[in-house]
């Protein structure tokens, strides 16, 4: 008789929901933490995220332009995403993907796509800006720029796509939705730009 935990299918079908994983790697998941949801998401996260750096390298050609416009009319985005194959870029999860992509920047009004996409400028400025701030605050010497840091990182959190908390689910960043797609379907799939229009805006 195995001394493994059994693992109800329920707990299996919403560890699959939350990451995109397949069912035995859930299940699997699930057992190596004890039926922890919590942890099993934690693995799988680390899991699909060293087997999508991998993909990374690989030419994304396919794909879709998604577009949303708010309600009002007052915000109205445009956003591609590509994959490695048509196969992939007409399947559901894909289509949902680059429609909660949209949704994302129309909501949080992101600057860039990656925090390597930010203009050097804007970068400099804002750290100027917290270094100021921390130096105002009479911090002490040895723990400014890990302060600095720290104020850096929530501005990437707040101002980069893929740093971003997900607006549906915030407990989860946009670049793990992508990256749960690519571990799903064994495709290296990259949001390459998007543009946002805001009535009146520049």
């Amino acid at each position: 008789m195995s001394s493994v935990k059994e693992i109800p299918a329920k707990l299996v079908a919403e560890l699959r929901a939350r990451t995109g994983a397949g069912m035995m790697d859930c299940k699997k998941a699930l057992e190596e933490t004890g039926g922890d949801l919590e942890k099993a998401v934690e693995l799988l996260r680390k899991k699909s995220i060293a087997k999508a750096d991998k993909r990374a390298g690989r030419q994304v050609a396919e794909g879709l332009i998604e577009s949303y416009v708010h309600f009002n009319g007052r915000v109205a985005v445009l956003v591609e995403v590509n994959c490695e194959t048509d196969f992939v870029a007409r399947t559901e999860a894909f289509r949902q993907l680059a429609k909660d992509l949209a949704l994302q920047i129309a909501s949080a009004a992101p600057l860039a796509v990656r925090i390597e996409d930010l203009p050097a400028e804007v970068v400099d400025s804002e750290r100027r800006i917290y270094e100021a701030q921390v130096l105002e605050q009479k911090k002490p010497e040895n723990i400014r720029a890990k302060i600095v840091d720290g104020m850096l990182k929530k501005f990437y959190e707040e101002r980069v796509l893929l740093e971003q908390p997900f607006v549906k689910d915030d407990k989860r960043r946009v670049g793990d939705l992508v990256k749960a797609l690519a571990a799903q379907t064994g495709e290296n799939i990259q949001v390459r730009r998007f543009a946002r229009f805001e009535l009146g805006g520049s």
